[in-house]
């Protein structure tokens, strides 16, 4: 069966990936990882039934300009899919994401750290520059406005909320995230 599923990742995994895949992928820190998986989770389930099935996946990264080919996606979510499932529950998930990221960065030792090592700080300046859409080193309001829309974010909705969500983590008053801040909003979501 892992080889079954094996198998059906590869293709899916080079469909996926347009380019050299983003370190950010798999963080190797295991519990802001299970965080960030449960988010993605959250927001690909659109009717929040707990189960994600391949259209709801398609569409998700259809909206984050990923356009994945459909039957790849299929074969591949498909492995992953319980049966009598319509979809994939939290932990299938969690199982699909383990092995794209085994199949696009090798499989993770077992305290966690992959074979090439690398820094967490690396891991977070990746994931800032998602947010830091213009790369000035800050992430204002309107940056994380248009982040949250391309996922389907509710929070999107209303750039007083967005405000609010800066407010919560900038320490300085400045109105805007430097990565300074985002590091420790990052460090206190591990906790």
């Amino acid at each position: 069966m892992a080889g079954e599923q094996s198998a059906a990742v590869k293709p899916a995994a080079s469909a996926l990936s347009k380019g050299a895949p983003s370190p950010s992928f798999r963080l190797r820190n295991g519990s802001l990882n299970a965080v960030r998986l449960r988010r993605v989770f959250d927001m690909f389930d659109r009717n929040g039934d707990g189960e994600i099935t391949v259209e709801e996946l398609a569409q998700a990264l259809d909206a984050l300009g990923l356009e994945a080919d459909r039957a790849s996606l299929a074969a591949t979510v498909g492995a992953h899919v319980p049966e009598g499932a319509s979809g994939l529950r939290f932990e299938d998930f969690e199982g699909l994401h383990r092995a794209l990221g085994d199949a696009l960065f090798g499989a993770l030792a077992d305290d966690g750290e992959e074979g090439g090592g690398g820094e967490d700080e690396e891991e977070m300046r990746e994931a800032f520059k998602v947010f830091d859409v213009d790369g000035d080193g800050y992430i204002s309001a309107s940056e994380l406005q248009e982040v949250l829309k391309k996922l389907g974010m509710p929070e999107a909705s209303s750039l007083a909320n967005v405000r609010e969500m800066i407010c919560n983590v900038d320490r300085d008053s400045d109105g805007r995230v430097d990565f300074g801040e985002f590091k420790i909003m990052m460090q206190g979501i591990n906790m």
